[in-house]
């Protein structure tokens, strides 16, 4: 079942911000990069070692644990050591609100 989960309030989540939410055990990051919205899970396809602590370089996240980078808009691996994509999730804006579709 497709369900959207209300993240925050579009005032309360600033340019250049991140949050981390937790969906049935699932860990997800939204990213608002000057009013763009992304959404991928908090796991590195290498380790599974967590993301959200990871810089940002563009619209790329790198692990903050081995240096693997990933795409914000496609999850896609775009440097070793990770080879397996991650997951990303749609994200929209609704009555003020921000809110990410979990599956």
């Amino acid at each position: 079942m497709t369900t959207w989960i209300n993240v925050a309030k579009l005032e309360e989540f600033p340019a250049d911000t991140r949050r981390i939410i937790n969906v049935d055990g699932q860990a997800i990051i939204i990213f608002n990069l000057a009013g763009h919205f992304y959404a991928i899970e908090d796991r590195c396809s290498h380790d599974d070692s967590p993301l959200h602590e990871g810089e940002l370089e563009g619209d790329e996240i790198i692990c903050p644990w081995h240096g693997a980078r990933f795409c914000l808009k496609t999850g896609e691996v775009t440097e070793p050591p990770a080879y397996e994509d991650i997951q990303t999730f749609p994200v929209r804006i609704e009555n003020g609100l921000v809110q990410v579709k979990i599956d």
